[in-house]
């Protein structure tokens, strides 16, 4: 009776009983069922607005503010207190990502208001007080596209999608785009990976200049040449270099030309769109799309109208038996020829593999390539992987292989060839010898270096003939 009559005592033992009751709470997980609890009670005193942030369009396009929310979410401190979520390995050692999950409530505090985004399915949903909307909404917003900005600005994690049959979770599927290859480490001359990357470049700063002459903002290339020879590497070093996502088309899963389409309309800005082994698609007709789809595809008004900061990449075998009009300015900026392996492809094989920029067996080696042998960089590239252990063994595996079966058809040409099309940098096209005059004053030609007397080498026969 007298520690009750105490006030002094018997806030002493209120402030020790909600302190043990707090600590029971937060031991026993009852905190966040109270927490649950208080914010329904709340959410009764006030009245709320939703705003749907959908992953399609009604045109099908992707939305890209809902990749930008995502994004956003993701980089929060809360996504770490909620109830639950999902967790991936980072492409870092040892490094752990936090992802949303579907039904996942994430809260969020801008400007004193509450901001509740709820991941339903392809749809983010914000909820917000009514009387915070007309003075946090628009701020929150600018908000989220200036944290995207800032991280989309530094080396973001990088997607490759492939397209699957039709179903309800969409035509593309994602994973981590992890391939290593730069241009560095491609078997390809210096002169040549420059004038590639300036190429680009170029086309990185060309936004405006492109839209200033009513064009699509895209640059399209040719890779042609024998299995083996580099061209799927060269397609990761383009991505890697400017930082695109890849979305790798497979033909023999669209439906027909419609559906082609389809897939170009839900790509995304920065990247770069792939068609592999074109040519065996168009000579074997295994595939649904028809030759005009294809055509579509590569210029028509879906392109222009979808294919805004984009780069498509078109691999074949060879070129001789496919349609001209597959191959013409404005459907195709520039063709590189990737050959068999040359001498100075092999010294950059035997830097990346083996560490090797000159060991006592490269003057055999060369001359081997000088007397015709040639084999696919994928084929020494194995060798050397083989016998990594010991360089000269690996050396001397490469030259018997050479000897053996080198079959003479890359001859000494390399991977040097580059045509530029009659198209000017993909930004305008005019008449006959104008175009080509005006091509060289803006952005210069890229000039092919080989000792062997090709038609496809002669670059202004090339753009003469493509007016």
């Amino acid at each position: 009776m007298t520690i009750l009559n105490n006030p002094f005592s018997l806030l002493f033992i209120t402030s020790i009983s909600l302190f043990l009751f707090r600590v029971i709470l937060i031991k026993t997980g009852f905190i966040f069922t109270f927490k649950r609890k208080w914010r329904c009670i709340k959410d009764c005193f006030h009245v709320y607005q939703f705003f749907k942030v959908p992953e399609f369009s009604e045109s099908m396009q992707r939305n890209q503010l809902y990749y930008k929310v995502l994004l956003y979410l993701h980089s929060l401190a809360s996504l770490e207190d909620s109830d639950f979520t999902n967790l991936f390995a980072g492409r870092k050692p040892n490094e752990i990502l936090l992802r949303l999950d579907t039904n996942q409530i994430i809260e969020d505090d801008f400007l004193g208001a509450k901001m509740y985004w709820i991941n339903q399915d392809k749809t983010l949903v914000l909820k917000i007080r009514k009387s915070d909307k007309r003075r946090v909404l628009q701020p929150y917003l600018q908000h989220i596209h200036t944290v995207f900005d800032e991280f989309d600005g530094r080396k973001r994690e990088l997607k490759l999608y492939m397209n699957v049959v039709d179903d309800q979770k969409g035509r593309w599927r994602s994973v981590p785009f992890t391939h290593p290859s730069t241009f560095e480490t491609t078997a390809m001359e210096s002169d040549l990976k420059i004038k590639v990357k300036s190429d680009l470049e170029s086309f990185l700063r060309a936004k405006q200049y492109y839209h200033k002459l009513g064009r699509v903002w895209k640059r399209s290339y040719l890779l042609y040449g024998p299995s083996g020879t580099g061209k799927s590497s060269f397609v990761a070093a383009v991505a890697n270099f400017l930082s695109y996502d890849v979305y790798d088309i497979d033909l023999t899963k669209v439906s027909d030309d419609s559906d082609l389409k389809f897939l170009l309309l839900q790509t995304t800005a920065k990247s770069v769109v792939v068609i592999e082994d074109l040519d065996r698609y168009l000579s074997e007709k295994s595939t649904a799309v028809s030759s005009s789809g294809i055509l579509n595809f590569m210029d028509g008004m879906l392109s222009s109208s979808c294919g805004e900061e984009r780069v498509m990449v078109y691999t074949m075998n060879g070129k001789d038996h496919v349609d001209p009009a597959i191959l013409r300015p404005g459907r195709i900026d520039v063709h590189i020829h990737f050959p068999l392996c040359d001498f100075t492809a092999f010294k950059t094989l035997a830097n990346s593999y083996l560490g090797l920029k000159d060991h006592k067996l490269f003057p055999q080696v060369e001359e081997i390539f000088q007397n015709g042998s040639s084999l696919s960089p994928a084929e020494i590239g194995e060798l050397m992987i083989a016998n990594r252990g010991s360089p000269s063994r690996a050396l001397k595996s490469v030259i018997n292989a050479l000897q053996t079966e080198g079959d003479g058809k890359g001859g000494r040409c390399g991977r040097k060839a580059v045509e530029e099309s009659g198209e000017p940098s993909g930004v305008f096209c005019t008449e006959g010898a104008n175009a080509v005059k005006e091509f060289k004053k803006l952005y210069g030609l890229f000039r092919v270096k080989s000792n062997r007397k090709s038609p496809s080498f002669n670059l202004d026969n090339d753009l003469k003939s493509g007016l």
